[in-house]
């Protein structure tokens, strides 16, 4: 296999995540943060404590992280089509 190919393929893979994260796609970036409070407040009770919730990660956390990985993913794209056309 081509490492121009696996790039591409990395490259496509996480860009659709990282968009997807990026521009809210179907709330994706909300789910996550209701997701990680949820299991947050699991794990607390699970401790025994029964005080104030703390804040772990936000919604426009997720949206940067998914941005950045989008990002990331368009220099691995570049990079795989300079590699199949050279």
């Amino acid at each position: 296999m081509n490492i121009g190919v696996f790039l591409l393929v990395l490259s496509l893979a996480g860009l659709s995540g990282g968009g997807a994260l990026a521009f809210n796609v179907r709330g994706a970036s909300n789910a996550l943060a209701r997701r990680g409070e949820a299991n947050a407040e699991l794990r607390r009770h699970s401790l025994g404590d029964l005080g104030e919730p703390s804040r772990t990660a936000s919604a426009g956390l997720f949206r940067f992280l998914g941005t950045v990985s989008a990002l990331a993913s368009v220099v691995l794209l570049l990079g795989a089509l300079v590699e199949l056309t050279g």
